[in-house]
């Protein structure tokens, strides 16, 4: 599969640009900003396709929780239909030397749902094609929780934050009467504003796994069916603070 092959994938939005892998002499390929997102739903599918940049920036949605492979084998990759179209997105359902993407982004909401979507996608690239987290191909996409704008009527200021921290700062630097936006999901944020903070000021976290801990042993515990000692775990090792309460 040439990185430059036009796809036949249903709801993948491809982006003109791919990479190109070189590994003579171990350098990194051509392209390497060239990625792709990974998005819950169509609905933040789509207003990631509108906010992108079309020449290096792909999307592709998935339909909510993809598959827990915690516990299968290869094989049901391409038993999956929404799994095997994304292997094939990527280029890598043969092997890694075709990557086309120098970025793959998983881009969830910051509720319990994006978060266990996002789990699940970790778990299926540690557990089938870890040399891409080994390599540091795969990131988590940092998005704001808030939007602080203030418009005198002249001119208009806005300042996107990912804590409360920042929106507490932002509300004392544009002062009284600045207008706060809490953002629920990445569907319900406008094309406009989602196109600030995936250009040039995009924020990712790359996925990495340390060399301290054994893989395989944590995605089990942590993704398997071990749901009553999972339970047992979470219960004895929870800490709550005055806020959670509030």
């Amino acid at each position: 599969l040439s990185a430059a092959a036009v796809l036949n994938i249903p709801k993948l939005k491809e982006c003109r640009e791919h990479l190109r892998l070189d590994r003579i002499g171990d350098k990194r390929g051509w392209g390497e900003e060239t990625m792709i997102f990974l998005t819950e739903g169509d609905s933040a599918g789509g207003t990631v396709s509108r906010a992108r940049d079309a020449r290096y920036q792909a999307v592709y949605p998935l339909r909510g929780k993809v598959k827990n492979m915690t516990d299968k084998d290869r094989k049901e990759i391409f038993e999956n239909k929404e799994l095997y179209n994304m292997v094939r997105a990527l280029g890598v359902q043969d092997d890694l030397e075709h990557l086309r993407y120098g970025k793959i982004v998983l881009a969830t909401d910051a509720d319990v749902d994006g978060l266990h979507i996002r789990n699940l996608l970790i778990t299926f690239f540690m557990r089938f094609f870890r040399p891409l987290v080994a390599d540091g191909r795969v990131h988590i996409l940092e998005t704001p929780l808030y939007r602080v704008r203030k418009d005198t009527g002249k001119q208009k200021e806005t300042i996107y934050c990912y804590s409360d921290e920042e929106r507490e700062a932002a509300v004392r630097k544009l002062g009284a009467g600045a207008d706060i936006t809490r953002f629920k999901g990445l569907g319900e944020i406008n094309p406009e504003d989602f196109s600030e903070f995936i250009g040039e000021d995009i924020q990712l976290s790359p996925v990495i796994c340390t060399q301290d801990i054994n893989p395989d042993k944590s995605i089990k515990f942590y993704m398997g069916a071990n749901t009553p000692e999972r339970k047992d775990y979470i219960m004895s090792n929870l800490i709550c603070t005055e806020d959670d309460f509030e």
